[in-house]
């Protein structure tokens, strides 16, 4: 009695079986034409621009590139973050490779291990006449030859340090050092009793060879002569050290351990009145709040002479790899991205001396107090050099300068130090 309703429910199953065999097929057969579609359309291709920014300033190149991308939908734009030292070697290593980033934004000391190493490639065939002479030669020229050859274009110049205070406890900026002092004194501060600073005078990443430099030339010297040849092993690079070393360590109105990021997020915080730093920062201070004013480094005593800073314009550089549609596309956009208006945006937001003269002559910068005073301090700078010399006589300094503030060296020792490693490195890198 059973049996013809076993035979229904058994057509039920093969009925409900074929419409699922048949779904299953039908899904199938989508899921690979979709698959074959994708393969078919062609992806956008990628022009990346790598930088070492500061965040309010790459939320700028991110606009721009943005809105460049509205003319070229077939290409995607986008940019990574490298800091200044990893952007160097990462890019070498990739362009070698013949891979990268289109484009390359940094200051100009990376020309010269660039040129050598043939990663990126001469631009003065791909721009006009006209467009370049757009850009300011005074009192930085914002385009970057070296052996002849445009390497650069700039979209800012200087690049430079400067003292930094916080007007809020700073009114009027020292002028001298022995003004730093006496004012440290005071402004440093121990406000719990337990023996240690709660706020300095001011802070910055004076172990760093960058941040040393300008004293060593507010003491008269320089890091080479005129044919490249090391000169740190002198009694100029000395009196520098030790100057930095008793700031800590005598007058106590600095930080003992402090890098980049500790001086920074000290002044951010109000836990030092003043700091050395360049104008890649002062977008952060002023959109946090802080009343920022700009003064030169203050002058030696001792010599008469302001720390000089190096200074250079920071731009531009295109890979050697580029080829074809994507060379067209980013000479168009080195071209947007140096416009005047979209120099003036970085203006804008930090301060920045813009590399085009109509932008340079705008209202925006010639009254702008910060810019102004900014100005002052590239006035006593020295011209970053652009040779690979540069970069060995960095690391030379770093290990023996470091070792001062560890107490592993005095000044005396450092500064022969520094001249040996200077002296292998470049004649190791040379033969």
């Amino acid at each position: 009695m059973s049996y013809p309703q076993f035979t229904d429910d058994f057509k039920q199953d093969k009925k409900l079986l074929f419409r699922t065999k048949l779904w299953v097929t039908i899904i199938h057969l989508v899921f690979v034409s979709v698959l074959i579609l994708m393969g078919c359309a062609k992806k956008k291709e990628k022009i990346i621009v790598w930088s070492s920014m500061r965040p309010v300033e790459r939320a700028v190149l991110d606009s721009l590139l943005k809105e460049f991308s509205t003319s070229y939908p077939q290409f995607e734009f986008s940019q990574l973050f490298y800091a200044p030292e990893e952007a160097r070697t990462n890019f070498i290593i990739s362009a070698l490779a013949g891979k990268g980033p289109a484009l390359i934004h940094g200051a100009s000391d990376n020309i010269g291990p660039f040129v050598e190493l043939g990663v990126i490639r001469p631009m003065e065939d791909l721009f006009s006449k006209n467009y370049l002479n757009t850009f300011i030669e005074k009192p930085i020229p914002a385009k970057t030859y070296f052996r002849g050859h445009l390497y650069q274009i700039a979209d800012r110049v200087g690049n430079h340090l400067c003292l930094v205070y916080n007007k809020k406890l700073v009114p009027t900026p020292p002028k001298t050092m022995s003004e730093l002092i006496e004012m440290g004194k005071k402004l440093t501060v121990d406000e719990n009793g337990d023996g240690k600073p709660d706020r300095y005078a001011i802070a910055w990443n004076y172990t760093e060879p960058f941040f040393f430099i300008p004293f060593i030339t507010g003491y008269g010297g320089w890091i080479f002569d005129k044919n490249y040849h090391p000169t740190l092993n002198t009694e100029a690079t000395r009196k520098a050290a030790q100057l930095i070393y008793d700031l800590v360590n005598k007058y106590k109105i600095m930080p003992k351990e402090c890098d980049y990021e500790i001086a920074n997020a000290l002044f951010k915080d109000g836990l030092t009145a003043m700091i050395i730093n360049g104008p890649w920062s002062w977008g952060t201070y002023l959109k946090n709040k802080i009343p920022i004013g700009i003064a030169r480094i203050p002058k030696i005593d001792e010599t008469g002479l302001w720390p000089a800073p190096l200074v250079s314009p920071m731009g531009y550089s295109m890979n050697v790899n580029l080829r074809g549609k994507k060379l067209e596309i980013t000479k168009e956009l080195l071209k947007f991205l140096t416009s005047k208006q979209a120099v003036l945006r970085y203006t804008r937001v930090s301060g920045t001396i813009p590399s085009v003269k109509a932008a340079f002559k705008d209202s925006l910068v010639q009254n702008n107090p910060l810019i102004k005073a900014s100005l002052d301090q590239v006035m006593v700078g020295r011209p970053m050099p652009v040779v690979t010399e540069m970069r060995w006589i960095f690391d030379a300094m770093r290990p023996a300068y470091q070792g001062i503030f560890t107490g592993q060296v005095t000044p005396e020792q450092a500064v022969k130090q520094m001249q040996k490693l200077a002296e292998k490195l470049i004649k190791e890198n040379r033969e």
